[in-house]
């Protein structure tokens, strides 16, 4: 949770919360946003299309991460992807999509209107066709800038990837920094998630494929040092294929509770929860918080997330949303049309 409510500069206080988020939350019967439908491959950044247009899954938006704006309203960056030139299976063959990031702006946190133009492309981002996913937004320093986290995949997921950086002043344009911030040979990483610290540093929490979730630590936000031992491994039932996009909030006076994803199989995802003292050492929930389906837009998966705060009734608990990328099944191999969804935690009014 990134909430420039609270504080505009890098502080633990962007991702604090009073109340604990808790492990009963209700679907929403509406998507946050669709997907492009199969008549629009190469859609604007800004478009829009009826709720009945046809999608088969050539097309999809995932990863989204809402940042609260400092003067109220959120914004949420995506992932859209799309067919890649003489790919036309599209996201149906996620190896060979390609995905830019886009974003769109809520008054409300229900509402969402997307934004012209396009955050990131995946030329720009250094993945030539292929894709750029998984923005993570913080700010940097006092807050005058802001310094967007990603993926950079220049091919399919079985080839060493990156993961890189850009900058910018407004939120809406980018500009790339220079170098990585991680690679490793032979391995492949996703999901970037940072967590400020009280000394100062920050803390990325990274999916290292085949793996978990590692972390790494940094005194400027852009040089890397891996910790030692896992995060999150792969070793429970609900994630024992993969553990990754951690969502990380401070709870007041309680330490830090984690929301991820976890594949327990190739066809089935689910949000899956930790808590933790430290930020290092984290025990697991026996049992999802989110479960796909049954039926409707999550039939198959719910993955990664993000969690922002909504407004309560007066004197009311604090109420959070997570948004999250769904899939439906529709296509072989449960895939089919990604996405994004939300739920709202069960105390909300």
């Amino acid at each position: 949770m990134i909430d420039l409510s609270k504080s505009s500069a890098a502080s633990p206080l962007v991702h604090s919360v009073d109340v604990d988020p808790g492990v009963s939350w209700s679907k929403r019967s509406a998507v946050a946003i669709d997907a492009p439908p199969d008549c629009d491959p190469q859609p604007t950044p800004e478009a829009v299309w009826p709720n009945d247009a046809r999608r088969t899954g050539i097309c999809g938006v995932v990863s989204p991460r809402v940042v609260c704006l400092p003067g109220g309203g959120y914004r949420m960056y995506y992932s859209q992807m799309l067919p890649r030139p003489g790919f036309p299976a599209g996201a149906n063959d996620y190896d060979q999509v390609s995905a830019r990031i886009l974003s769109a702006y809520s008054d409300d946190g229900e509402a969402w209107t997307a934004e012209p133009g396009v955050r990131l492309s995946p030329q720009e981002g250094g993945a030539g066709d292929f894709r750029v996913v998984s923005s993570e937004v913080v700010p940097v320093g006092d807050g005058s800038r802001l310094r967007m986290y990603f993926e950079c995949c220049e091919g399919p997921q079985t080839i060493t990837n990156t993961i890189r950086s850009a900058t910018s002043t407004d939120g809406l344009r980018w500009t790339v920094d220079p170098g990585v911030r991680v690679e490793t040979a032979g391995h492949n990483y996703a999901s970037p998630r940072i967590v400020f610290l009280a000394d100062g540093r920050c803390r990325m929490y990274l999916f290292d494929r085949g793996q978990g979730i590692i972390s790494l630590i940094s005194d400027d936000g852009l040089i890397f040092a891996r910790e030692p031992g896992l995060r999150i491994a792969q070793d429970g039932p609900f994630d024992k294929l993969c553990a990754f996009a951690p969502e990380i909030v401070l709870v007041k006076d309680a330490g830090y509770v984690m929301y991820y994803a976890g594949y327990g199989s190739a066809t089935r995802a689910d949000i899956l929860r930790a808590v933790s003292s430290d930020g290092l050492h984290w025990s697991k929930s026996a049992e999802p918080v989110i479960a796909p389906g049954p039926g409707g837009w999550d039939a198959a998966k719910a993955s990664e997330m993000c969690l922002i705060p909504v407004p309560s009734a007066e004197g009311g608990a604090p109420n959070y949303r997570l948004f999250y990328e769904a899939c439906d099944g529709t296509a072989p191999g449960a895939r089919g049309v990604w996405r994004i969804a939300a739920a709202t935690s069960r105390s909300a009014r």
